[in-house]
């Protein structure tokens, strides 16, 4: 069985857009857990992954086994939203392949994210969770997200409407 130290976390590269976009069509396709709805190609994704650079508070991290090809997860930091007073905010976010979950990939990659993000001029981090998903919110809780509200019944997929909770994180 892999082993968390078996795993090393790295910048997101090109080379892996089709790995990240499986595993992102993955949580379309089948669960609510991200609202998009159609599953979407490596040249749709591109952008996403270009938005990500190797420094600075927007990051793509990725998890894979020492040695292996394979990607197990990914970690980002995205804008919050596009307005300049906006800037020291960021979005953070967790997908992990389905076979990666609870082996404790989610947390190195947070672990990670959140290293790197101390030396950007970041004040806050927020997460949207879809609910119920007592995993996440979990491992939001354990980096110190606190929940600070829910969008009650915000978004509609596969025929049910869902709440998110949104949490923060005070980084300064």
């Amino acid at each position: 069985m892999l082993q968390r130290t078996d795993v090393q976390v790295r910048a997101g590269r090109e080379e892996d857009l089709a790995a990240l976009t499986e595993i992102y069509n993955h949580y379309i396709r089948e669960t609510p857990i991200t609202f998009d709805i159609d599953p979407v190609t490596p040249d749709e994704r591109r952008p996403w992954l270009l938005s990500h650079p190797e420094d600075g508070p927007h990051r793509l991290l990725v998890a894979q086994p020492a040695g292996d090809g394979r990607i197990l997860g990914y970690a980002t930091s995205s804008p919050f939203r596009p307005k300049a007073a906006y800037a020291t905010s960021v979005e953070t976010s967790i997908y992990l392949s389905p076979e990666a979950g609870g082996r404790g990939i989610g947390t190195l990659l947070y672990a990670a994210l959140f290293e790197v993000l101390a030396d950007e001029d970041v004040h806050r981090a927020y997460a949207g969770v879809t609910l119920p998903n007592e995993a996440s919110i979990r491992i939001h809780q354990r980096f110190g997200f606190q929940q600070i509200g829910v969008y009650e019944e915000v978004g509609r997929k596969f025929g049910t409407y869902h709440d998110v909770a949104w949490l923060e994180k005070r980084l300064s």
